[in-house]
Parts: structure tokens; sequence; C-alpha cells
């Protein structure tokens, strides 16, 4: 029986959520983006993609390093992939919060308004792809972005497109706007991606140490440069989470544990890990943590 902690992804955030935080993440946030990272977590600021993503890389990071002990994988919904890499010892914390600082404004200035994501839920993927074909045009572009279980997926495009879509699907389901101002992980983003991508050429990278699951392959990566290209694209690729998870439970994972801010994959992982243990840090007692990771890692000796 193995471990996951797992990230969540923008949609998750809410004002105030890096002010409990150990002051000792805080205060080296601060000093590798040399701004007060505490400003950040304003209802105002999280209007701003780039405060949004850094908040959650911060909190992701801050949380996991509360709990002591080392799962045996992670994986990241979109943004989370990174406190993922941190936490897996591939990416330094310092150059992770100076990527994602440069990944929010590329995505922000790419697309500042007109466009963002709504989720879809009850239709299947097949019912969700055939209203995509029908609403797409060069006008009205609108792609699928996330397929987060058999019944729930998340669309990205522009305001009108997503609109058409959410009205194709009245009666058959519930189409939710997402608090996020941007059309992530479809083609959309391939420019924004790119220029991350050189980014990160600079940036030296490690092999992970606990095992790293893609949520955009579903898979382990295990080598630098397929993980370096993970992290830099994975804006403009679909996100598969149901497949991500369903690939941990094959692998013998039977605690789940979501890291701040939010419940949402909780919720996700409960149709998969029915055999198993699902629950969120936030809303569950520290030493509670700790001793499941404990006990999980003992069955493995």
């Amino acid at each position: 029986m193995s471990s996951l902690l797992a990230f969540p992804g923008q949609g998750a955030q809410r004002p105030s959520m890096l002010q409990q935080l150990p002051r000792a993440v805080l205060d080296e946030a601060s000093a590798a983006l040399n701004e007060d990272v505490l400003t950040l977590d304003s209802a105002e600021a999280l209007a701003s993609t780039r405060a949004v993503q850094l908040c959650l890389l911060i909190a992701g990071v801050a949380s996991a390093r509360l709990l002591e002990h080392t799962p045996d994988y992670v994986a990241g919904l979109s943004i989370g992939a990174y406190p993922a890499a941190v936490i897996a010892g591939s990416l330094d914390f310092a150059d992770a919060l100076k990527l994602v600082s440069l990944r929010g404004e590329l995505m922000q200035h790419a697309y500042p308004h007109g466009y963002g994501m709504t989720a879809l839920i009850g239709p299947d993927l097949s019912t969700v792809e055939a209203l995509l074909a029908q609403v797409h045009s060069p006008q009205t572009p609108v792609y699928l972005a996330n397929i987060n279980a058999d019944n729930q997926t998340v669309i990205a495009g522009s305001d009108e497109a997503m609109k058409a879509v959410a009205n194709l699907v009245r009666g058959n389901g519930v189409a939710k706007r997402l608090a996020v101002s941007v059309p992530s992980h479809c083609v959309l983003l391939e420019k924004p991606a790119e220029a991350l991508a050189e980014a990160f050429a600079q940036v030296t990278l490690k092999p992970p140490s606990i095992t790293y699951l893609s949520s955009t392959r579903a898979r382990p990566i295990h080598n630098t440069e397929h993980l370096r290209d993970d992290l830099a694209f994975n804006m403009c690729r679909i996100v598969d989470w149901r497949g991500t998870v369903q690939s941990a439970f094959e692998r013998g994972v039977r605690l789940h544990i979501e890291l701040p801010p939010g419940a949402v994959l909780m919720g996700l992982a409960r149709r998969v890990f029915e055999q198993g243990t699902v629950i969120a840090f936030e809303g569950a007692r520290l030493d509670t943590l700790q001793a499941l990771l404990r006990e999980e890692g003992n069955h493995h000796r």
C-alpha cells in the first residue's frame, strides 16, 4: 500500500489562504520573489492569475512540509504540478516561485479578458466532445481542458463559446463557470507555454526522489527532460485527472491526501478509492495526517 499527495489547481484559491502558514516558508517565498507574499492572497489580489498560482504553490509546499513523512507519489492538477515537483525533490522552491510568477503573467497577458473555463457536471466525455464540435469555430473557440471524472469535464475558451455550450447542456447537466480568467489546457496557450519553456531551459532539475505522476500523461515521469517538458507545457495540454488518480490506485496507492486549499480533489478521488483512505489536509488534524503517512510508510518496510 502506498500514499499520494495531491495538489489542487486554480479555482481552489480563497482570500487569506496564506495567513496561517509557517512564517519560515512565507519568508523564503518573499525573499525569492523580492516582495511580501502575504499581499498576494487578498480578494483583490486574487483577481490576478499570477497571484492565484503563487498562492497555490506556496500553500502546497508549506503544508506538505508540515507532514514530515515522505509520501510514495505526488501529483498536481495544472499549477499543482509545481508544488508536486518541489516536494518530489526535482525543482528548487525558489526556482519554482520565479517560474510560476512568470507562468501566471504569461497566461494573464495572453488572454486579459473574454476567456475562461467552465466545469460541466453530468454529461459524459463523448457528449461533451459532440457539443464542442457543434460550437467551436475560429470566432467561438472552445476546447476540452480537463477530464476530472466520468461525468465531470472542464472546457476552456471564449466567454461566448462557453455560454453556447452551457445552453446546450441545460436540462442534462450543470455548467459552472470557474474562478479562472484564462483558457487553460488547450492550444490557445501554446505560445505562452513556449515562452515558459525558454525560461525552464535555464533551470536545473533533479530526478524525482518521490514518484511524480504527470496529470497530463497520467503516468510517472522519472527523466528530468520529460519533467521539464511536462511542467512548461502543462498549461496547453488536456489534464486527465481521472486517469491520474486511476493510475495511482492501480499502482497500489490506498492513502490519498489532498493538500490545501480546499477539498475538490477529495470528491473526485472517492469514486476511485473505494478501498482506501481519502482525506483533505484542511479540516484534518496534522498529527492524524502524520500518523497515516507514517503507517503507510511502515507497511512498505
